[in-house]
């Protein structure tokens, strides 16, 4: 199994792979993951990925360019049977997609970031939205908290 990562901050998804499980799973060759920074497909000088939402609203979501050229030159490499945006209103992750997921060859899980990724984004490329938890749970430990 090949899992591509892409993530405006790679360097906190390298610790988490390199202990317990899932380095085993590296190690023994059962799992290949490999992390994208989508700014390294940006043309913006200054390697921006965000940008104000299309039509106004508060705060910033993730950019179409180069969301969609890292994905393409991905795609240009393999098939993926799912193509994942990490986010708190997609289905919640639990034991039965994990079971499914484990099944694919090829996965490519794109991290979100700001308030999102814009709606072309989530229109052309994404087959499948996770949450790793309960929204209105988190709202609530916000506020608790503050």
């Amino acid at each position: 199994m090949r899992i591509d990562i892409l993530s405006v901050v790679p360097e906190l998804l390298e610790s988490p792979f390199s202990h317990s499980i899932l380095k085993r799973a590296l190690d023994n060759g059962i799992a290949e993951i490999h992390i994208h920074n989508p700014r390294d497909f940006s043309t913006d000088k200054h390697k921006k990925v965000d940008d104000y939402m299309y039509g106004g609203g508060a705060g910033m979501v993730m950019t179409c360019q180069p969301i969609a050229d890292c994905i393409e030159s991905l795609k240009a490499e393999r098939e993926y049977d799912e193509i994942i945006f990490m986010t708190p209103d997609g289905e919640r992750l639990n034991q039965s997609i994990v079971n499914q997921l484990s099944l694919q060859g090829n996965i490519l899980i794109l991290c979100g970031h700001y308030k999102g990724i814009d709606q072309r984004l989530r229109d052309i490329y994404i087959t499948r939205e996770i949450s790793i938890g309960d929204l209105c749970f988190l709202e609530e430990s916000l506020e608790h908290q503050y």
